[in-house]
């Protein structure tokens, strides 16, 4: 497995401490541009589609950049990547901030920043795929995980999303002005990490790579999903969940103005009841995990947010849909945890980019695809139909997750067991936000 030179493997450890400090801090602008975001685009516009046009953007450099970054990721050192798209997004961001202030945004411009904001996103995922493995012993997986989604949910959902919807209210641009803040506090944490992230030594004749090198690399990391019965009907679950959660995050601020009738801060709170379930879902993962098994916990989860996406899109006050987004965050929050440490324990270091960028497009385009038909049934059925089509995708979800552990026979193994190589792919290969790595 991947080791920084250096970094404990005791415990979580202080390199660990550091990224999850940088996690955390970036997490709370990003809760607020989450909010702010929808609500300048709802207020330059009332058609879903175009409101879902945002998101699309926002989400088609997975499809675009997902494979070529893995490449990058399995290439270079993997800090040094974090900083730069970091501090590159921290400059962006406080450009959006001063277009704003300036009242020269538009729908278009908005859907060039989501767009140009998504491609530095899956840049730095694919260098995050490999910063956890790195960091924390095997047996710590499913711990380091949880720690990292559930104190980015607090500060993103829970305290970014009110504040952001206050912010918003007392000025369009703070919002983003904070979040170009903590993409630059975010990149001086990372900076300032210490031993070597570099995936692999590259051989001298590897530094100028042809095309065809990179295609070959590209499609080992595919091939290597591909062949892998577990992770591939996982990925294929994985996509489905996205494509629904991205459907219903494109359309919630309507739902929330229109069908709810609730205020800015209303649509706030909403999304913040996500953050409370996620938090309680992903602190209690490792002990599910623990006592039932990944597999088992898998199955559960997605039916789960089956059930409370039906809730949700039934309510009829903004309290009976906040508890059934409160019950959505805590069992996709359970699930995610419970995925990304399957993934981590399963590919091999020198293919954590690709394998999980991989991975990661097939995600990116279920979440595109989501926003794109969440508009568009929004539209045509109105804004409760796409939590029912929703519901019954998220119930396939289960059957497919469920019908992939099965037949790799993991009926009953811990999260920890799982981590230190139970399955015996880890130890024979060396050792994957988020958007569903808890990550910006």
């Amino acid at each position: 497995m991947l080791l920084g030179r250096g970094i404990p493997r005791t415990g979580l450890g202080p390199s660990f401490n550091r990224v999850w400090a940088s996690v955390t801090v970036s997490s709370l602008g990003d809760g607020m541009s989450f909010v702010a975001l929808p609500l300048l685009a709802a207020q330059l516009t009332a058609d879903p589609r175009q409101i879902a046009m945002v998101s699309l953007a926002e989400q088609l450099p997975w499809l675009l950049l997902g494979l070529p970054s893995g490449v990058l990721a399995d290439r270079f050192d993997r800090r040094r990547i974090l900083w730069l798209v970091d501090a590159a997004r921290a400059l962006l961001v406080g450009a959006l901030a001063s277009a704003v202030a300036s009242g020269t945004v538009t729908i278009p411009l908005l859907a060039l920043v989501a767009f140009l904001l998504g491609s530095g996103q899956t840049l730095y995922s694919g260098a995050w795929a490999g910063m956890v493995p790195a960091l924390v012993a095997p047996g710590a997986l499913t711990r380091a995980n949880a720690r990292l989604q559930a104190s980015s949910l607090i500060t993103d959902t829970l305290l970014g999303t009110p504040l952001g919807a206050l912010l918003f209210g007392i000025a369009t641009a703070l919002p983003f002005a904070v979040d170009a803040v903590s993409f630059a506090a975010a990149a001086a944490l990372v900076f300032i990490l210490r031993g070597s992230f570099q995936p692999r030594s590259q051989p001298a004749s590897k530094t100028s790579k042809t095309w065809t090198t990179l295609r070959r690399d590209t499609t080992e990391g595919v091939r290597w999903l591909w062949r892998h019965p577990l992770l591939r009907r996982l990925c294929l679950a994985s996509g489905i969940t996205n494509l629904v959660s991205g459907g219903l995050i494109a359309i919630l601020v309507l739902y929330a103005r229109q069908t709810l009738g609730l205020s800015n801060l209303g649509f706030a709170l909403l999304v913040a009841s996500f953050a409370l379930g996620g938090v309680a879902g992903a602190t209690s993962t490792p002990r599910l995990t623990a006592r039932f098994g990944a597999p088992r916990v898998l199955k559960l989860t997605a039916a789960g947010t089956a059930v409370a996406a039906v809730v949700a899109g039934t309510a009829t006050t903004g309290p009976m849909a906040g508890m059934g987004i409160a019950a959505y965050g805590a069992a996709s929050l359970a699930w995610n945890v419970t995925a990304v440490s399957l993934r981590q324990s399963l590919v091999p270091a020198e293919l954590l980019g690709r394998v999980a960028m991989a991975y990661q497009m097939v995600i990116g385009s279920g979440t595109a695809l989501g926003a794109v038909a969440a508009g568009f049934t929004a539209h045509a059925f109105g804004l409760r139909a796409p939590f029912y089509a929703g519901a019954a995708l998220l119930f396939a979800a289960s059957l497919i997750s469920t019908r992939s552990s099965e037949k790799t026979a993991l009926p009953s193994q811990s999260a920890t067991a799982v981590a230190d190589g139970a399955t015996g792919v880890r130890r024979s290969t060396g050792s994957t936000r988020p958007d569903d790595e808890g990550t910006r």
